[in-house]
């Protein structure tokens, strides 16, 4: 029989048989350099978008390399939200059905702590949570936090967002200095860098670059709109779609809470992440939304950026981000795996220089509009503005040709100036024209 593509990291037959029962045919680019890496036990500094396998890249040789005889930590694993450490500790779960002897135990915020001490009793081999949560049993000795040997630290950026970095510098102040870590991240902000200096000693680096920002299977469509009419474009949107699940972005709470209430005053039930709302509330929230109660759900940015939702086909981003990343973290929700997605944005005039920059990113749009209850191609955003650049520089050049027929100033002589001027640029063009088919001509023959 054919060996499997991940026998070649040398994996535990148990952990062979549960990526088997996932269904990896083949591995991502980031697990095929990050698990040799973390088996190996280095310091590791991983740059990827979501949506490329990042989690089985340490979670698979973290629970390889674990010592099933060795009752204590072993190893632990930080992420910033709590939706995102439930997600970690679901797939560590699923690994942990095949190797069945690995304790793993997940420890997050809004949670009775009382309970989570008494959990701690019989020490986890992998701890999975929330850094602040994690660091609160550490410090009343409830988990013996200083034997493991490896940390990884995932989406390390959003974690300087929410401003858990130091909560992060305590956990890692408590391992023995053998230890090594791991830090995943979608981008490397400047202000991450103190803590990579501190804590990781001669790290390798694994960068998934993204050259094609465009993903084949996400389509990009750029809608333009003015003052209020973004919400009449919404709705006109939300009427022709009919999206598996779609996640509408919004810059802020307010702005979401604003677009919510003109979206539900229109008769429409929404689902609601925001930094708002209460713990008790997200979860039921998130559960609401895996249980596709929701075709349409609204977000702000740092609320959403740890959630991992399953089977988004469309984004709509309601307000262009002004933070440029925001945008590949948004888009980054649809078109995951094998998986078609649609990714919109509707822009006002204000906004258009933040549109300039996401395509200076390396992102295409396709220009659309809604006509006749249908998207239909329109003529790009930047035409106009590239052609006034043109004219801007065809003006400049033509203006002393003007003046230089300028003897005396008489009245009307601006409307007159104006109107050489015109003319002059569509003299200008008709020469260009003809050049421009003259060389066509000669490079057809050639």
């Amino acid at each position: 029989m054919a060996n499997h593509p991940f026998e070649k990291f040398n994996l535990e037959p148990s952990l062979i048989d549960a990526v088997k029962d996932l269904n990896f045919n083949q591995p991502t680019e980031i697990q095929t350099r990050v698990i040799p890496k973390i088996i190996k036990q280095v310091n590791l500094i991983g740059q990827s978008q979501t949506g490329t396998g990042k989690s089985h890249a340490f979670l698979l040789p973290l629970l390889n390399s674990i010592d099933i005889d060795y009752k204590e930590p072993q190893a632990i694993v930080v992420a910033p939200t709590r939706e995102l450490a439930q997600q970690l500790f679901d797939v560590a779960s699923h690994l942990t059905r095949f190797k069945e002897e690995v304790s793993v135990k997940l420890f997050i915020g809004g949670t009775d702590i009382e309970k989570d001490r008494s959990r701690a009793k019989n020490q986890p081999q992998l701890i999975i949570g929330t850094p602040t949560r994690i660091n609160d049993l550490a410090k009343h000795g409830d988990l013996h936090v200083h034997l493991a040997s490896y940390l990884v630290i995932d989406e390390a950026d959003l974690m300087i967002d929410l401003g858990l970095i130091d909560e992060v510098d305590y956990v890692a102040t408590r391992l023995d200095e053998s230890a090594h870590i791991a830090v995943f991240s979608a981008t490397i902000p400047k202000s991450l860098h103190p803590f990579l200096n501190k804590y990781l000693e001669n790290p390798e680096f694994v960068e998934i670059e993204n050259t094609e920002k465009n993903k084949k299977n996400i389509e990009f469509y750029l809608i333009p709109t003015k003052g209020e009419a973004k919400i009449e474009k919404t709705l006109k949107l939300i009427d022709i779609l009919n999206p598996y699940l779609c996640i509408i972005f919004c810059n802020s709470r307010e702005s979401a809470d604003a677009l919510a209430n003109q979206l539900n005053a229109a008769g429409l039930k929404l689902g609601m992440i925001h930094g708002g709302l209460t713990p008790r509330e997200r979860k039921q929230q998130m559960k609401r939304i895996r249980n596709l109660e929701f075709q349409f759900v609204i977000a702000s940015d740092l609320a959403s950026r740890g959630i991992d939702i399953d089977g988004v086909s469309h984004v709509i981003n309601f307000d262009v981000p002004n933070d440029i990343d925001f945008f590949t973290h948004r888009v980054g929700r649809t078109g995951r795996g094998q998986y078609k997605g649609v990714a919109i944005t509707l822009y006002s005039p204000d906004e258009e220089h933040n549109i300039a920059l996401i395509e200076q990113r390396g992102y295409h749009f396709e220009n659309v509009d809604i006509k006749d209850d249908e998207l239909k191609p329109i003529k790009a955003h930047n035409m106009r503005q590239s052609r006034k650049n043109k004219d801007d520089h065809l003006t400049n050049q033509l203006k002393y040709k003007v003046k230089s027929n300028k003897k005396k100033v008489k009245p009307g002589y601006k409307k007159k100036f104006k109107r050489d001027l015109d003319d002059l640029k569509r003299k200008e063009r008709k020469q260009f024209s003809k050049q421009k088919s003259r060389q066509d001509r000669k490079n057809r023959k050639g």
